[in-house]
């Protein structure tokens, strides 16, 4: 892949609602994921070119929220969530996966420790799967979305313990 179909993918990417794209070609692989500055194309050994378009921020950034929850572990609708605990929220609207194949385990689980960085899920949008990762270290105290269950833009995913 030369520099050209690089440069042609970062505008599709910003002309798009897509918020992570990812491409293999062999051994070679590059994903493309929209950050609040701008987007950067990372290539496997960890280079980086910076888009030349700024693109629109992420508004699911996670939130500090206070007030009571349901047990922590269950699976359910939003209530109101704890004080001190942090939502983990979806960038995208699509389709909430735990694990990265119906035959593996789940990413995290309740009581999970996770660091910032970590991938907490998948987000299937139009065929693309987005790795949802965490955006703060800490301790998931609830799973909010079952396994294959849409997800609208900006729904809490999970809740953590920083």
């Amino acid at each position: 892949m030369n520099l050209n179909e690089i440069k042609q993918l970062i505008d599709v990417v910003n002309s798009s609602d897509l918020q992570e794209t990812i491409i293999e070609e062999g051994s070679f692989k590059i994903i493309l994921r929209r950050f609040v500055t701008g987007t950067a194309v990372q290539m496997q050994p960890g280079h980086s070119i910076p888009a030349t378009q700024p693109v629109a921020p992420l508004a699911a950034q996670p939130t500090v929220s206070s007030g009571n929850a349901a047990a922590p572990g269950s699976l359910q609708q939003p209530a109101e969530p704890q004080s001190g605990l942090i939502d983990i929220c979806s960038p995208i609207v699509g389709t909430f996966y735990r694990s990265p194949s119906p035959d593996s385990a789940p990413f995290v689980g309740v009581n999970d420790t996770i660091h910032k960085g970590d991938v907490l899920c998948i987000i299937e949008a139009m065929k693309l799967m987005n790795e949802i990762e965490a955006e703060v270290s800490g301790t998931v105290v609830e799973v909010l979305v079952e396994n294959g269950q849409p997800v609208e833009y900006d729904q809490p995913l999970f809740r953590i313990k920083p």
